[in-house]
């Protein structure tokens, strides 16, 4: 019986103590705690300090035509590389071939097993993707969009954040803190798709294109100017920033449609300084394969100009002097340091497989998060109060009793939300205030039976007993449903539903321990000492 009672004691002064060790770096104190502590604690979610909610659609239809666009480019290469005298056209969604030899088709067939003969006549065979493929690409764009979010957000520096696909194409991201809104939107949803082209200097609409436009007048030149537009050439916009008025314009260029090198194959980008104006640019560096292909396009075309183009915007356009070796680059654009941040984290995490588009935009200011904890905190200390209160009212020392449980439950409950690092939310502050009424509940009907038994002639001692006894496989099972209800939860539910849920099923644990061995550990301690004739229940 000793042994018993000293494991039991045990157990609870270190879960007390654990639980207060952890707790600790979510207070003041947390500068003066050692480095291995610090990382532990609770983080306020979106509602209570604030931040961004955003809801993302992926545009799956448009993942489709880049991945026919990039199958009609590798076949194009095929061909020239095997010899075989037939052109490669994207329509739409198809790819065209002209005209269809056998050796074409068969070539075709075997490269993108994928495609689908649609049809075949008039010296033209149309293939198509399947349906099957279809699917696959559109959720694997859905997936690949989060995971490159995903690896944005962690490079912004976002504390807790919460990303996860909604439906079969929505991204929902939530990023509490966040302050700069508009920064951090633009990250989040910047395509970041890098490509290198050539420009198109010889053609006679090079010079007669104006070499800046006001902002906003872009779509009027493209119109002044779309007949004249050479086939395989189209005419893009960059974006220069005045070093004496910071003042923004844009300026015209003539580009060959012809993708010569693609972000696909970057190992690095990373922000430096240069020197000479005292303004960061973004360095980046290829792999294997992409430092050769660099290699071979600025050696074919020394002289030329060599765009450097993000999300069909041209950074800087360069004079090829010479072969560049080594597979390094430069992008310039007098940018301020967040941005050539910004863009050297999109492009180190990748580009989107496909454009997003917004759905969803919620701005949650600090000042209703403070209301939020300022309400919840008030919600949980006049709720406490009254149960304290009528516990000791109503069962005197017993119910004195059943109210160090109840403390002991608050502490070992955000001492378990600090351990596991757990985002708070509102749900979650009402599923705290849920576990505190389950609390109770479990020492009223152990109380209750304890009175039964002492109706009965039992000793203090005995009726305590029986009293946990007989009260036990009610509160476990009332524990299990309600522990169930969390898991199905958790399982299907998204952001604070499922802070709702993690802070349910760990109060659903804490309290079976609390009420099963906190109270009968204090009730062994009375009663070990002297024999009591009377219990004040």
């Amino acid at each position: 019986m000793k042994k018993k009672f000293f494991w039991r004691v045990s157990v609870v002064v270190t879960a007390t103590i654990l639980s207060v060790i952890f707790f600790l770096p979510s207070t003041s104190m947390v500068t003066s705690l050692p480095e291995w502590l610090k990382k532990y604690g609770i983080t306020l979610g979106l509602d209570l300090q604030g931040g961004v909610h955003l809801v993302y659609e992926v545009d799956g239809d448009k993942a489709v035509d880049i991945t026919t666009e990039r199958i009609a480019s590798s076949l194009a290469n095929t061909f020239k590389e095997k010899k075989i005298e037939a052109k490669v056209e994207k329509q739409g969604l198809d790819v065209v071939l002209s005209p269809d030899t056998d050796n074409a088709v068969k070539t075709v067939q075997e490269q993108f097993p994928n495609l689908s003969l649609d049809n075949r006549s008039g010296g033209k065979a149309v293939f198509r993707l399947n349906d099957a493929e279809i699917g696959r690409i559109k959720n694997f764009a859905a997936d690949q969009a989060l995971e490159t979010i995903r690896n944005r957000v962690d490079q912004f520096g976002v504390a807790e954040p919460t990303i996860h696909r909604q439906a079969a194409n929505e991204i929902v991201i939530q990023l509490p803190g966040v302050k700069d809104t508009k920064r951090a939107i633009e990250l989040v949803g910047k395509t970041a798709l890098l490509e290198f082209k050539l420009l198109d200097d010889e053609a006679p609409l090079a010079a007669q294109l104006p070499g800046t436009v006001p902002p906003g007048q872009e779509e009027n030149l493209l119109k002044q100017y779309a007949a004249q537009v050479p086939e395989g050439d189209e005419i893009l916009f960059g974006k220069v920033r005045s070093r004496e008025t910071k003042e923004e314009i844009k300026t015209v260029y003539l580009v060959k449609k012809q993708t010569l090198i693609t972000g696909d194959f970057l190992t690095e980008a990373r922000v430096n300084i240069d020197q000479r104006f005292n303004e960061p640019y973004v360095s980046i560096s290829f792999d294997a394969t992409g430092a050769k292909l660099f290699e071979q396009v600025t050696a074919n075309n020394v002289n030329k100009r060599l765009a450097i183009i993000l999300d069909s915007n041209i950074y800087s356009a360069p004079s090829i002097r010479e072969r560049i070796e080594g597979g390094n680059a430069q992008i310039t654009g007098s940018f301020a340091m967040d941005e050539a941040k910004d863009l050297a984290i999109v492009l180190r995490s990748g580009s989107l497989p496909a454009p997003l588009k917004m759905l969803q935009n919620v701005t949650v200011g600090p000042s209703l998060g403070k209301d939020s904890i300022d309400a919840g905190i008030k919600a949980g200390l006049i709720g406490a109060v009254i149960v304290i209160v009528f516990m000791i009212v109503y069962y005197k020392l017993s119910g004195l009793i059943a109210d160090f449980a109840l403390v002991l439950n608050i502490v070992y409950l955000v001492g378990a939300l600090s351990a596991f690092r757990a985002t708070l939310t509102m749900p979650g502050i009402a599923g705290i205030i849920l576990a505190i009424g389950m609390a109770v509940d479990s020492n009223v009907l152990m109380f209750e039976r304890m009175r039964e038994e002492i109706r009965l002639g039992k000793t203090p001692r005995a009726a305590i007993d029986s009293g946990y006894d007989k009260a036990f496989w009610t509160i476990f099972d009332s524990h299990v449903t309600t522990l169930i209800t969390a898991v199905v939860l958790f399982q299907f539910g998204t952001g604070p539903i499922q802070g709702f849920a993690v802070t349910l099923g760990l109060g659903v644990f804490i309290n079976l321990f609390t009420a099963l061995i906190g109270t009968k550990t204090i009730f062994d301690v009375i009663t070990s000492k002297r024999e009591i004739k009377g219990l004040s229940i």
